[in-house]
């Protein structure tokens, strides 16, 4: 079996074993099928981020990043949320006015570390391809899947019984934040599993600052600019 299919089977398995912990915590107050469709969506975005496995035959040029990949799995995730409600899922610029002032305070917060960050770690110089790729991809794709539609089918199969600082929250918080921080953890080489942890906790846990954001101002604009500057910020400074 290809690496690609064994990193797929922990992700999501991994991911599963966080709900079914999540749901004994929820003491089995859970629908199911919620669930089940948030793990297959994981599937259909892994396939299509990937390309197929390499048996997509799409090209946008000689470039060392996955625009392709990239471009389909948001192309899914724009998909599904026009499917459960763009809105919903968070695919609006509309924000909560009510939760604004604490949101724009976290996201000045938050830049003000990558920032420091930045400074303290600074990257290799970019190209103009690689900042392109930074300043766009990773947030659009990501927030969309992780803090869009994945959260929200996970909010439908745990619901959100928690206001944290005013944002409505549940167990589907920490399941994507989960996932967020397998994706970037977890490997397969040589016939077996690897794991960085330090991975896990700086993705994992930023991750649940943004689903936050996310909630606290119904709409996936402040994940995404942050991501992005995130991600673009070691490579300007």
């Amino acid at each position: 079996m290809p690496d690609a299919m064994w990193v797929l089977m922990g992700w999501t398995g991994g991911t599963a074993a966080a709900g079914l912990v999540c749901a004994a915590l929820a003491r089995g107050r859970v629908r199911w099928l919620w669930l089940a469709t948030a793990l297959l969506l994981m599937v259909a975005y892994d396939a299509l981020l990937t390309r197929g496995y390499g048996h997509i035959p799409l090209d946008f040029g000689a470039s060392p990043w996955n625009w392709e990949g990239k471009a389909l799995a948001a192309a899914l995730s724009l998909g599904v949320a026009a499917l459960l409600g763009l809105r919903r899922s968070g695919v609006t610029l509309r924000q909560h006015r009510t939760g604004l002032r604490g949101a724009l305070a976290l996201s000045a917060l938050l830049v003000a570390v990558f920032l420091g960050l930045a400074m303290w770690f600074p990257g290799e110089p970019a190209d103009v391809d690689t900042l392109a790729f930074q300043l766009t991809m990773p947030g659009l794709d990501e927030e969309l899947f992780y803090r869009g539609v994945l959260l929200l089918l996970l909010n439908e199969a745990f619901g959100r019984p928690l206001s944290v600082l005013g944002a409505p929250m549940g167990w589907g918080a920490l399941v994507s934040s989960v996932a967020f921080g397998l994706t970037h953890a977890l490997g397969y080489a040589d016939g077996g599993f690897t794991f960085d942890a330090a991975a896990m906790a700086l993705t994992g846990a930023p991750a649940l600052l943004l689903v936050w954001l996310r909630e606290k101002t119904g709409s996936l604009l402040l994940p995404i600019l942050l991501h992005n500057f995130g991600n673009s910020v070691f490579h300007l400074v």
